[in-house]
């Protein structure tokens, strides 16, 4: 990101650029020029500013001064040593001097909370990784082999050194791609971890669940009750002394990471801090390449130093929408200095691995690769009635409307089958899931959100192209009719609804009156079945709410691949823009977007674009990984 590649016409030490504002800067980072000006910044300091600001809109903690400095200029990113608004970080861990609001350090430019931000995570992740010690309770081979359901199979060997290794550590990081059992391992993990406690403590662990969003935590929580019921059940249930550890696991509470550390909203900061730490002994966050700097600064600063953190999460999906790359900078720097507490899961566990080669290749960057895999896959239709893989050619906006089209068509037919337009009884649950079941099967990914080829016209024209069905049109004025799919976009604590939850309207019956227009949700699992049976989607609880009484939402017949982490569904179509230098055609977003797919995925994409996704891996500016692996060296 140079000065004349974001889009400015004129280089690091321009003088005035209130004649031409470059391209690529927002009106925040206009702005802070001014605000450097005004307080005694030169042209250098003030473009150097304003360039570090833009970079923490995209994500970077830091701003690389290399990528400014143009010929004949270097002088003047020297000259930012000397600038009063400029503190100089002289060594690794030194502190920079204190009231000024930018920092140098390493050849990178912060935003003073965000090199604070940076440093403490650093030093805070090595000094949990130092504290690691003997366990009071090493786990047995009996004790994996009891946790393991008597299953002794090579393709578990990771995950059984994974819940083997958490025992004695203060962190512990689980990463892998999908269907690579992260959250069985969890479980049992945690179940390690309880009886560590209670050997040390004398008590069961107080055990924490979160993540990034509401509904991946509703997930996580959901999956360790499934995983409770397949430990009981089967040929080798668990035994008696470890039922305590596991309700300790399962009754966790669980929630996002902000209401974890007790967020105030818009008053800011949170209820737990350095000065009242938070009350676990045990802290698992899944999705945690969700977490952006700050947040993981804030949770480590309130956690105990005798508490437990794990941390799961995929290192190769998409990073946070805010800013750092923390899982990829984590896993980084744990790989480079092995000390047990990483273990990354490779072997997917799925009964469908088609997709796994077109998966790894991406992830690779392997074009060659990828393309042999897509082949193959493409050769095999699937319980989905698709090809394991396909690629359609979208260049333009004629080809796009064509696949929407036939999208629209096909979401269509999977309603009519659902019998959507039907009336269901408040009280009838399975009937209730089965159609919210369809929202499972299919799901277009956009890589962006805004113009032709992002996520928000693609909903409408799935949504235009819906209404015309015959089949509503009773329901041709209104904007709520049976099919209507919508995600929610900001959190409503009061009703359990969080944003990421999709919901689907349906009809529903009422005695002596017309049917009624609900939007129903998956909501909390309210019991674990017999034990024999793990649990399955219709033995969650669906919840009806009035579509008046939503919090903000909006149609999610397409959503951004972004929206889409931590969900999956049996067939996945991806949208790529055909602009080859569209900033989001990069590796993680192409990654992230095919492994929601189960079964079957077809690319909407050019050739180009394919090729410069999976090329162009998608980095983030900062040293997290570079001070972890200092403090640990």
């Amino acid at each position: 990101m140079n000065a004349r590649s974001a889009g400015g016409a004129f280089g690091f030490g321009a003088a005035h650029p209130e004649s031409g504002w470059p391209e690529a800067w927002r009106p925040l980072d206009r702005a802070v020029w001014r605000w450097a000006i005004a307080h005694g910044g030169d042209a250098a300091t003030a473009n150097a500013a304003a360039w570090a600001s833009l970079a923490e809109g995209r994500g970077h903690s830091a701003l690389p001064l290399s990528q400014l400095a143009e010929d004949g200029s270097s002088h003047r990113v020297e000259a930012l040593a000397h600038s009063p608004l400029v503190a100089v970080v002289a060594a690794e861990g030194a502190a920079p001097e204190a009231g000024r609001p930018f920092v140098l350090d390493g050849g990178h430019l912060y935003l003073l909370r965000n090199h604070r931000a940076e440093v403490e995570v650093a030093k805070a992740l090595s000094s949990r990784r130092d504290a690691a010690s003997v366990p009071r309770c090493p786990l047995s081979d009996d004790d994996l082999l009891a946790l393991f359901n008597g299953s002794r199979v090579d393709e578990e060997e990771r995950q059984r050194d994974a819940v083997r290794q958490a025992i004695g550590k203060r962190l512990m990081v689980l990463t892998g791609g999908p269907g690579t059992g992260k959250t069985t391992t969890v479980l049992r993990m945690l179940m390690g971890l309880s009886r560590e406690h209670e050997a040390a403590a004398g008590r069961l662990p107080l055990i924490r669940l979160a993540a990034p969003t509401g509904k991946a935590a509703q997930r996580l929580a959901l999956s360790l009750l499934q995983g409770k019921a397949r430990l009981c059940g089967g040929a080798c249930p668990i035994g008696s002394a470890w039922m305590p550890h596991l309700e300790a696991v399962v009754s966790a509470e669980s929630g996002t990471v902000h209401r974890l550390l007790g967020s105030r909203g818009r008053r800011g900061g949170f209820a737990f801090h350095a000065g009242e730490r938070l009350p676990a002994d045990v802290v698992i966050v899944d999705e945690a390449s969700m977490l952006d700097l700050g947040l993981l600064r804030a949770l480590l600063t309130a956690l105990r130093d005798e508490a437990v953190l794990v941390l799961v999460g995929d290192a190769d999906q998409l990073t946070s929408v805010g800013t750092g790359s923390i899982m990829m900078d984590i896993v980084k720097a744990l790989e480079s200095d092995p000390r047990g507490d990483l273990v990354r899961l490779a072997h997917c566990f799925r009964a469908d691995r088609r997709l796994v080669p077109v998966n790894e290749a991406v992830r690779a960057g392997d074009v060659a690769a990828f393309e042999d895999a897509l082949v193959d896959a493409g050769k095999q239709v699937v319980a989905t009635g698709h090809p394991g893989a396909s690629i359609h050619e979208v260049a333009d906006a004629g080809q796009l409307r064509q696949r929407l089209r036939a999208w629209a068509d096909g979401l269509r037919r999977a309603l009519g089958a659902a019998d959507i337009t039907q009336p269901v009884a408040a009280t009838d649950q399975e009937a209730l899931a089965g159609r919210l079941d369809v929202l499972r099967r299919q799901q277009l990914l956009c890589a962006l959100r805004e113009g032709r080829f992002g996520s928000i016209q693609a909903a409408e024209a799935i949504a235009a192209r819906l209404r015309s069905w015959d089949a509503l049109e009773r329901w041709k004025q209104s904007d709520w009719y049976p099919g209507r799919c919508v995600i929610v976009t900001r959190n409503d604590h009061a009703a359990r609804l969080y944003n990421g939850d999709v919901g689907l309207c349906v009809l529903v019956a009422r005695n002596g009156a017309e049917p009624l227009l609900q939007v129903v949700f998956e909501g909390a699992h309210e019991a674990v079945p017999d034990a024999d049976v793990p649990p399955r989607l219709e033995d969650t609880r669906m919840r009806l709410f009035d579509p008046n009484a939503l919090p903000a939402h909006e149609d999610a017949f397409a959503l951004t691949i972004h929206k889409s982490q931590g969900s999956e569904y049996d067939h996945v179509a991806v949208l790529l823009p055909p602009e080859q230098s569209a900033p989001l055609l990069a590796r993680q977003v192409l990654y992230t977007g095919l492994s929601r797919a189960r079964l079957s995925v077809e690319l909407w994409a050019t050739e180009g674009s394919i090729r410069r996704a999976i090329a162009k891996p998608m980095l983030r500016h900062g040293r997290l990984a570079e001070r972890i692996r200092a403090r640990s060296g």
